[in-house]
């Protein structure tokens, strides 16, 4: 009786922490809350769980719910082709060019290592080349941002200042990074804009169901969490199981409030849209990926290589596109802290 109160209280903590990790974090608490009391109390809690999580919003479960923490080189020449082709390809696929003097001294990005929204920041970083430390957060305690009021993540820190909510870190980093522009990539900035939205408003809603629908994979998510997360051993045992109990519950609660069917097929269709959104372009950038671009790749990054995302890429016209994506984005710029 004692070890299941501790796994209760455990991932009801947990709740209260790594969900803070989405930008509208107070709505979804109780969710998690009272998933994880189903989770730990099944037998005796079907009708408080069924309450609680009706009463998140008017229309019954939080409009961003799905915007849970995930807590969680196919670009090559061809040999007949020459090297002149394959410096045709390399130049195609350059990366946007910098001013060194641009860059900021000390970049530093507080975050949880399988948030999709800290790597949808960490694919800007990467693709730009900004030198950046991690500090990784205690998702119980979050003792490493006990300096700051805003308790959610990620927080980027720039030359001394704070930034805060994803989307609006990277246009911040964008501008003071100034990368030089082509009439044609300003001109495209509403279409940029457009699937940019789409990816918070729409795609990041087909992860959870997907990478907790069923017993197994909701495990595997939280094996990855955990051994990438900031965590002591015995808060890696509970937040594994209590926590992946937990959320193989409220994903099916998920696919119920975003009127999904199978989720499988909601993710594929998803990735089905985006790929006919390029329109035949290598990137929506064009030859260059441009915000859109980072902001999918950043969001399906922790998923890519989980059972979810190997079906993805298996079952849709995706992978061609990621390929290329983790080619231009190339090696992390994270440095040692």
């Amino acid at each position: 009786m004692r070890r299941v109160s501790t796994l209760a209280a455990a991932s009801t903590s947990l709740s209260r922490a790594i969900l803070a990790s989405s930008e509208h974090h107070h709505e979804y608490n109780k969710l998690f809350q009272a998933a994880s009391f189903y989770a730990a109390n099944t037998g005796s809690s079907r009708r408080w769980f069924s309450s609680s999580v009706g009463s998140t919003s008017p229309g019954g479960y939080s409009s961003t719910a799905a915007k849970v923490f995930l807590s969680l080189g196919c670009v090559a020449a061809s040999v007949a082709a020459g090297a002149s082709s394959l410096f045709v390809e390399e130049e195609a696929y350059a990366k946007e060019p910098i001013s060194p003097d641009l860059v900021p001294k000390e970049v530093v990005l507080y975050q949880y290592e399988s948030c999709p929204f800290c790597n949808k920041v960490k694919a800007f970083l990467d693709y730009y080349d900004v030198p950046y430390k991690v500090v990784e957060v205690n998702p119980l305690s979050k003792k490493e941002i006990k300096w700051s009021d805003y308790k959610k993540v990620p927080i980027l820190m720039v030359d001394g200042q704070p930034l805060q909510d994803s989307s609006a870190i990277i246009d911040q980093m964008r501008t003071k990074l100034s990368p030089v522009k082509s009439t044609s990539v300003v001109n495209d900035d509403e279409e940029e804009k457009k699937w940019r939205r789409w990816v918070d408003d729409h795609l990041v809603h087909m992860l959870s169901p997907n990478i907790y629908r069923n017993t197994s994979e909701a495990l595997e998510s939280f094996n990855y969490i955990t051994s990438n997360g900031n965590f002591s051993y015995t808060e890696k045992y509970t937040v594994k199981y209590a926590g992946a109990a937990a959320m193989y519950f409220v994903s099916k609660k998920l696919k119920k409030k975003y009127n999904i069917t199978d989720e499988r097929t909601a993710l594929y269709e998803a990735c089905e849209t985006w790929v006919d959104a390029l329109d035949g372009r290598d990137f929506l950038g064009g030859l260059k990926p441009n915000l859109a671009d980072l902001a999918v790749f950043g969001v399906l990054r922790p998923i890519r290589y989980l059972t979810s995302g190997k079906d993805m890429v298996e079952h849709t016209r995706i992978g061609e596109w990621y390929a290329r994506m983790e080619n231009v984005v190339g090696e992390s710029s994270r440095v040692k802290a």
